[in-house]
């Protein structure tokens, strides 16, 4: 094997290895955007469950629901970056001891494109994440709320009330 069916070789594999990580996301992504959705249904389906120390399902829901939209936020900027970091730098250093540079030419369509395009698939992706978020996080308040009112109450009057 030569010098240059060596490069094309490698060039090919770490191509189908990027293509790879993008299915990856895309099946992360979707992980979260279900699981996302099972949280909804389950503040839905458990609005009257109470458990110990007033503590509700819906607010354990709406917890769970923040942590899992923080993860998914964090998961979309590291593919993002991962993605970028593959794509621009090596398989661009790769594309420049080839005598076709697909890749480099396709960047750079994406970037003129992106200069018109304000919003991108990724910026989609983390505006559901952050909006969910603050859905369940105003649900988490919301059942919080009248716990420390109780617990302010319980501790004023434990002290003789204003």
């Amino acid at each position: 094997m030569d010098r240059d069916e060596l490069i094309f070789s490698e060039y090919r594999i770490y191509t189908e290895q990027k293509e790879n990580f993008i299915d990856r996301n895309f099946k992360t992504n979707k992980f979260y955007m279900t699981a996302v959705l099972v949280l909804l249904f389950s503040l839905i389906y458990t609005g009257n469950v109470v458990f110990l120390y007033k503590i509700s399902a819906t607010l354990i829901f709406s917890l769970i629901g923040v942590s899992v939209c923080t993860l998914w936020w964090m998961n979309v900027d590291s593919y993002n970056t991962l993605i970028k970091v593959k794509f621009a730098n090596v398989i661009e250093k790769i594309e420049e001891k080839l005598p076709v540079k697909p890749f480099t030419e396709e960047y750079k369509g994406i970037d003129e494109f992106r200069k018109n395009k304000v919003f991108m698939f990724s910026d989609i992706q983390k505006i559901f994440a952050a909006t969910a978020a603050l859905f369940f996080f105003a649900v988490c308040v919301n059942e919080l709320a009248p716990i420390f009112v109780a617990l302010f109450d319980k501790l004023l009057r434990l002290k003789g009330g204003i």
